[in-house]
């Protein structure tokens, strides 16, 4: 599993032009599934994810987590991040798992993410289009890769 997580001011999703999902200050989350993702990969990546120190401090240090400054999570699918530029031009997503293994392993996520947050973490539509707007705080953004635990 590859996240790309951006501290941001708001975020909304929209699929035709409707508005779907909306979070203040806190975190966005792109997600991209790989077919040797693992049960294992989503509880390690959660775990980092809610205790992430990424927002600042008293001291204007970033030492305080998601959950320490109270603030939002929202979780985007985004199979682009398995992109490969290696050949040509154009990029393969050859790397990117198919919608049937994908899609449960993204709500799996999405479920651990919230049972670890505490909270219900709003989100984009899977396999769908999506307008993305979001302000990003700092700018910070951080990736992470679950092949790369150690």
């Amino acid at each position: 599993m590859r996240v790309v997580i951006q501290r941001v001011k708001h975020c909304t999703v929209s699929v035709e032009e409707k508005e779907i999902s909306k979070i203040g200050r806190g975190m966005m989350i792109l997600l991209a599934v790989e077919d040797s993702d693992t049960e294992e990969d989503i509880g390690w990546l959660c775990e980092k994810i809610v205790k992430l120190r990424i927002f600042d401090d008293e001291n204007g240090v970033m030492n305080k987590s998601v959950v320490d400054v109270n603030q939002e999570i929202m979780v985007i699918s985004q199979f682009t991040l398995f992109a490969s530029t290696k050949k040509g031009n154009r990029p393969s997503y050859l790397r990117a798992s198919k919608p049937d293994f994908s899609f449960p392993m993204y709500e799996k996520f999405l479920k651990v993410l919230e049972s670890k947050f505490g909270k219900s973490i709003p989100h984009g539509q899977f396999g769908t289009f999506m307008s993305v707007d979001l302000c990003n705080d700092g700018p910070t953004t951080i990736i992470m890769d679950t092949k790369y635990k150690e």
